[in-house]
This record gives structure tokens, C-alpha cells and sequence, in this order.
């Protein structure tokens, strides 16, 4: 039996081809597969192996250790190019080879309507009594996939906030956690904190799939304006710019400039998609409609005015003293943490300040 050897060189993406052989490389491989952004080239036994008797097998699996070496080149190092989806692997015998990453699919009609990079917003002149009553978005497909920009618990979720509607939800994380392209697309806006106001560092990908998403709060940008990106791609950095009482990921999920509650095609707490298509209807663009309702819920929420929404909700507040904690507070209150924290945007392990006013119901 022959021994599998492995070897692993890190590399920027997944599913990926080489186009270039130096050396028959791969003739020397029966087969290759890739996970994230890792390659593994192994060998499996042929049809005319034979078989080997238990007792030889540390005397045989040493003279294939030894012959796998000779035979096949090692990688020890990886080149960029000026192509993210191109790079050059460099092996021991001094030969190399060119490593393409899968480059999604973007139609050149993307960029062509209300294609703005200087405004976060660039559908104002539509409104929503032109849009349809049901759009029917197909999220993924055999070209396109998804990722979910951060694996973390939503904080704060689609709804009215301090008496102002909050567009998004939050994912709790560290400055400095990665965040993640949801889908293929391109860049539209790559914006700085003195530019975008509350949204802090913030970036917006326009998707093949219809939508537009943005990631605001960042603490670093990875990509600009124009750039393509995968789903799944690296494109900043968590962090507290612009209008944040803490740390996390304020991520928006947008149709012709509209917004809608992004817990109805993700599932943050799993980390997936709730279904491959999705069923976009015109009153999930109010601020009352959110994931969890049934239709006739949502239609009903969507009626309501500001004004009901504001009153319907008796809200309270509490000023932290010395010696308080999260727990301490939402005993006193006849409340829990988690809840807490939900209507904050804040962790369980936020440290909080004596004066500090905190929402408790």
C-alpha cells in the first residue's frame, strides 16, 4: 500500500487551476483538490499496485517516502502578480507555475446604472412606490456562492433605535476581526470616516445577484472602489469608526437603494443561507418588517408610522452606578443580559462606565 504524502502551501482563495505544467508536473500527480485557501496534492494507489505484506510495510513505505521526494517538487514559496487572481508558485528544483484563482463571472451592466463611488446612497431618485410589489433574487447559483461577513452573534437587529431606524444589523466582534465579502460583485464605495458620517470606514459592494451590501465600522479597508471581489474575500477589518458605542460590524442589505432586514436570507447564528432564492416583497422594506414575522404581520408593521412605532414602545433607561454589572442591572430590572446587550449593541463582557446611560427595556 502506498503511503499519502501531503503537501499544503498557503495561497489567497479557493477552487482554483494551474495553467501552466514546467516539468510534467502533474504527470508525476493522479489527483489534486483545494479547501479555502489551501492546496493539497496527494497520490493514491493505481489499479496495478500490489499488494504488501504487513511485515514489509515500514521497509517499503520508507523507500516510497524517499522515492516521493525525489519525484515530485516541493512548493516553498508563493509570488504575488499584479492579478489577486493570479499568483506564482515557486518549488524546491528551482521550476515554477502559475496559480490562477477562480475569478467570479461580473457582467459589464453592473456598473451601469446609478453607478456612484462618491455617495454611499446612489438610488435616491427611485422610490419605493416604483418599485415592484415581489422581486424574485436568486442568491446563489452553480457560479456564484455566498460567505457571511462575520461569524458572530447579531447585537442589535432591524428595527427602531433610539428613536431612529437602524438599517442593518449588528455582528458583535474585536477590532481587527476579518469581515468578509457576502457575494461576487464590485466595489462601489470605499469610503473613510470624515466622508461617511455615522457609517464610519465603510465599503458597499453592488452584487451579480441584485443587491447591494455594506459593512460599516470599519477599523481598516482592504479594497477600493472598482475592485472585483469573491464571495468569501477578505475586504476589511472590524473595528468602532463613525457613530459606535463599541466594536462590531453594522452590515446592511440593500435593493435599488431600499433596505431590508438581512436575517431574512441569513442565519447568522448557523452561518448560512436561508435559501437559495429569495422572495423580495415590497413591504419588507419598512424599518417594523423584520425575519420571524409571518406575511400578514409584516404587511400590518409596515403601515405603521414613526410615530405609532415610537409610542408602541416603552422604553427605559438606567444610569450606571458604582459597583454595577450587566448582571446586577438586569435583575434589578427583571430583565436579562442578552437583552441587554440587544438593545445596546454591547457584549455580555462590556465593562461599563459609573454616569454611562444604558437602555434596559
Amino acid at each position: 500500500m502506498k503511503k499519502i504524502a501531503a503537501i499544503v502551501i498557503c495561497l489567497l482563495l479557493s477552487s482554483a487551476a494551474f495553467s501552466q505544467d514546467n516539468g510534467g508536473f502533474f504527470k508525476r500527480l493522479r489527483n489534486h483538490f483545494v479547501v479555502y485557501d489551501t492546496i493539497y496534492i496527494y497520490v493514491t494507489p493505481s489499479e496495478n499496485d500490489s499488494v504488501i505484506n504487513v511485515d514489509d510495510e515500514e521497509e517499503e513505505d520508507e523507500e516510497e517516502e524517499e522515492e516521493f521526494s525525489e519525484s515530485i517538487p516541493i512548493p516553498i514559496d508563493t509570488l504575488y502578480t499584479f492579478d489577486k487572481f493570479r499568483k506564482v508558485i515557486l518549488f524546491d528544483n528551482n521550476t515554477w507555475l502559475y496559480y490562477n484563482l477562480e475569478k467570479p463571472v461580473i457582467p459589464d451592466s453592473l456598473s451601469d446604472d446609478h453607478w456612484d463611488t462618491e455617495s454611499i446612497h446612489s438610488y435616491k431618485d427611485i422610490a419605493l412606490k416604483d418599485l415592484p410589489d415581489t422581486v424574485t433574487i436568486t442568491l446563489v447559483d452553480s457560479l456564484h456562492g455566498y460567505c457571511i461577513p462575520h461569524p458572530g452573534p447579531v447585537t442589535s437587529q432591524f428595527k427602531f433605535r433610539w428613536r431612529r431606524p437602524h438599517r442593518g444589523v449588528d455582528i458583535g466582534l474585536d477590532t481587527g476581526d476579518a469581515v468578509y465579502a457576502a457575494f461576487d460583485g464590485v466595489v462601489r464605495v470605499d469610503m473613510p470616516t470624515r466622508m461617511s458620517g455615522g457609517y464610519g470606514n465603510v465599503i458597499v459592494i453592488r452584487h451579480v445577484n441584485g443587491l447591494e451590501t455594506y459593512y460599516g465600522h470599519l477599523s481598516k479597508r482592504l479594497v477600493k472602489s472598482g475592485d472585483i471581489v469573491k464571495a468569501g474575500e477578505l475586504i476589511g477589518y472590524g473595528g468602532s469608526t463613525g457613530r459606535s458605542t463599541g466594536p462590531h460590524l453594522h452590515f446592511e442589505t440593500r435593493y435599488m437603494g431600499q433596505s431590508f432586514d438581512p436575517e431574512r436570507i441569513f442565519d447568522f447564528e448557523r452561518g448560512t443561507l436561508r435559501s437559495e432564492e429569495f422572495l423580495l416583497k415590497k413591504h419588507y422594506f419598512s424599518i417594523n418588517s423584520h425575519y420571524g414575522q409571518t406575511d400578514q404581520q409584516s404587511l400590518a408593521a409596515s403601515k405603521k408610522t414613526p410615530k405609532d412605532t415610537a409610542s408602541s414602545s416603552k422604553k427605559v433607561y438606567y444610569k450606571v452606578r458604582k459597583g454595577d454589572n450587566l448582571g446586577k442591572i438586569a435583575k434589578k430590572h427583571g430583565t436579562t443580559v442578552s437583552k441587554i446587550c440587544k438593545l445596546n449593541g454591547i457584549r455580555a463582557n462590556k465593562v461599563l462606565k459609573v454616569g454611562q446611560t444604558i437602555r434596559v427595556k
